[in-house]
């Protein structure tokens, strides 16, 4: 995954934009990260994205966010990848988690941010901006 970059990845939510420069770190330490320092941090990865989620979760069900459920079904299938792939990866097997860390994940994210994260962050600009 590339460097966190503000004019492609910022979606002008602090919040979010703080969530989202961690995990966008995180991916980018695993994708180089040696064999032993690796379990550790997709574990960290794991816990970081259950958080990260479950707050997204929250702002979406606060503030009335009309695709919510579509929103929190994405979250619910990439934890259960990664839950998957921490089993693995806790079982000594890393291959797969790498190559999910490398290629996978990026693109999912770069997907997800630019049109479900980006559609949530509007819709909090909108509520704000009428309050």
């Amino acid at each position: 995954m590339r460097e966190w970059d503000e004019a492609r990845h910022a979606l002008g939510n602090a919040g979010m934009d703080a969530t989202h420069r961690a995990f966008v770190g995180l991916v980018t330490r695993l994708a180089s990260a040696d064999d032993a320092s690796f379990p550790a941090l997709f574990n960290e990865l794991l816990d970081h994205s259950r958080e990260h989620f479950a707050a997204e979760d929250a702002l979406m069900r606060s503030s009335r966010f009309a695709a919510t459920g579509e929103h929190i079904g994405e979250h619910q299938r990439v934890l259960a990848e990664l839950r998957a792939f921490n089993r693995s990866v806790k079982g000594g097997r890393l291959m797969v988690a790498r190559a999910y860390v490398r290629e996978s994940l990026p693109e999912w994210f770069d997907l997800h941010l630019s049109t479900m994260d980006a559609a949530l962050a509007a819709h909090l600009r909108k509520q704000h901006a009428a309050a």
